[in-house]
C-alpha cells in the first residue's frame, strides 16, 4: 500500500509536470472545487475555475517556461485524511527574472483521492 506522503509527493510531481506542459485542464483533478490559493503577489483565488483560468493566462504568455514546487515536509492528521505539504517554489520565464520562495499546501483525500484543498506561495526572490 502507498504512503500517504508518497501519493501525495507523486501528485505534486505530476502538476510539475503538467504545468511545464502548459496543460491546465488536466490540473483540474488535483484540485477541490472549492480550492483557495494565495498567490505569489498575495493575490486571492477562489475555486478552481479561477486557478484554471489563472495557469491558462499565465500559459499563454509567449516568456512563460514553468513553475516547480519542491517538496520538503508531508505532514499528517491522524485520520490520515488531511495533509500540510510545505516546500519551494520557482517561476521560471525566458523574458524576466526568475522568482522563487515558500509554499504551504492543504491536501484532502476525497473519492480516493488526494487534491489540493488550499496553497499559500510567497516570493521572497
Amino acid at each position: 500500500m502507498t504512503r500517504p506522503e508518497d501519493a501525495i509527493a507523486a501528485r505534486r510531481k505530476l502538476t510539475n509536470k503538467l504545468i511545464a506542459a502548459k496543460d491546465a485542464a488536466r490540473l483540474r483533478p488535483f484540485l477541490d472545487p472549492r480550492v483557495t490559493v494565495i498567490a505569489g503577489d498575495g493575490s486571492l483565488l477562489l475555486g478552481a475555475e479561477d486557478v484554471l483560468a489563472a495557469f491558462a493566462g499565465q500559459f499563454a504568455e509567449p516568456g512563460f517556461v514553468a513553475y516547480v514546487r519542491a517538496t520538503e515536509d508531508i505532514a499528517l492528521n491522524a485520520e490520515g485524511t488531511r495533509a500540510a505539504e510545505r516546500g519551494r517554489w520557482v517561476g521560471q520565464w525566458t523574458d524576466a527574472p526568475e522568482q522563487s520562495g515558500t509554499y504551504l499546501a492543504t491536501w484532502k483525500k476525497a473519492t480516493g483521492q488526494w487534491v489540493i484543498e488550499n496553497e499559500v506561495f510567497v516570493t521572497l526572490a
